[in-house]
């Protein structure tokens, strides 16, 4: 998949994550699951039927927020995520620590209210446990 140079990976050129609308996230979804899609073959894999234009148009403006990449197999064009759902999901953590005003403490209370799995986790990655620093 081509990538767009001109926009960050994933976020608006002014460094804000990309905000998904329905749609918009329906078809991320089924582009996060893999592969390249035709435009046709998202609307068949949609639960609703939207028109062949209404889904073009989603994926020009995923494309535009930089998630979506393109690449060319023969006449057709094909459709694939460029940010992978766990770059995206770390865009909009680390935007909404910037916009919080005090990072040290929404981390502290983001922290405090994880669950117990998700705490032993962070604490095996912290520790070095998974292999990775």
């Amino acid at each position: 998949m081509t990538r767009d140079p001109q926009h960050m990976h994933g976020a608006t050129p002014a460094g804000e994550p990309a905000r998904l609308g329905a749609l918009e996230t329906q078809v991320m979804d089924l582009l996060w699951e893999g592969g390249g899609f035709t435009v046709r073959a998202l609307i068949e894999r949609l639960p609703s039927d939207p028109a062949y234009t209404t889904i073009a148009t989603v994926l020009g403006n995923l494309r535009k927020k930089s998630l979506v990449c393109t690449r060319k197999d023969g006449h057709t064009t094909l459709y694939g995520a460029c940010v992978s759902r766990e770059e995206h999901a770390a865009n909009i953590m680390e935007h909404a620590l910037e916009a919080s005003g005090d990072r040290e403490a929404s981390i502290l209370h983001f922290v405090n209210s994880m669950p117990e799995d998700d705490l032993r986790l962070l604490r095996k990655h912290l520790l070095g446990e998974n292999g990775a620093q």
